[in-house]
């Protein structure tokens, strides 16, 4: 019987990820996941990531993101949150909260008893088969992070934040430049090649 399509795609991302250095050093460190390198490298070129700072993970599961935090911050504050459940992390909280929803900035902004440092966002939708729909999706996210940042980071905030290259790649850049005075790019080397994801970091937020 031949295989599905489905099925040999399947196969094709085990073995892809069986051959993967970052897939196979994140088993052996203890990482939820291979792209806990990439907030290490971005946090290596950009050094946001202080011992007492506040942090808010989204789209946090399974958790990557915030165990690289959780091993620098050791006097600050590492909130997580995500519509999908996610496994406790020591000294990390975790809200199982919809960013889409209104009464999410106000859970975020109570948690921290007002502004926070640093917004981190691996975010990315759920895969649909239609590449454009997909980054099209993914790039809402990283707007919506970007609008959230407005009203939560202290004026020296920095947001991090997953973008596909796309058609609507310039639309979320021009968003990002009207809000913080910073914007860079940086796609990390565990960023698969093949992948369009690239990492918004901006940092200053313009103020009015």
């Amino acid at each position: 019987m031949k295989k599905s399509k489905k099925s040999k795609k399947s196969n094709s991302w085990k073995i892809k990820q069986h051959n993967d250095h970052f897939f196979k050093k994140s088993k052996i460190l203890g990482y939820r996941s291979r792209a806990s390198f990439k907030l290490i490298e971005l946090n290596n070129k950009f050094n946001f990531i202080k011992k007492n700072s506040k942090i808010l993970d989204l789209g946090s599961s399974p958790g990557g993101w915030s165990q690289v935090a959780a091993k620098i911050i050791t006097s600050g504050k590492i909130l997580a949150i995500d519509i999908k459940s996610m496994s406790p992390i020591k000294n990390v909280n975790f809200y199982n909260l919809d960013i889409f929803d209104p009464l999410t900035k106000d859970k975020i902004s109570s948690f921290f008893r007002g502004k926070l440092d640093i917004i981190i966002s691996d975010m990315a939708a759920d895969t649909t088969g239609n590449k454009a729909l997909d980054c099209i999706r993914t790039n809402q996210l990283c707007a919506e992070a970007i609008n959230l940042s407005s009203d939560l980071l202290e004026n020296k905030g920095v947001i991090i934040s997953k973008i596909f290259m796309g058609e609507d790649f310039n639309e979320v850049k021009n968003l990002a430049k009207s809000t913080f005075k910073n914007v860079n790019f940086y796609k990390p080397a565990s960023s698969r090649s093949e992948s369009k994801e690239t990492y918004l970091h901006c940092s200053i937020l313009k103020t009015l």
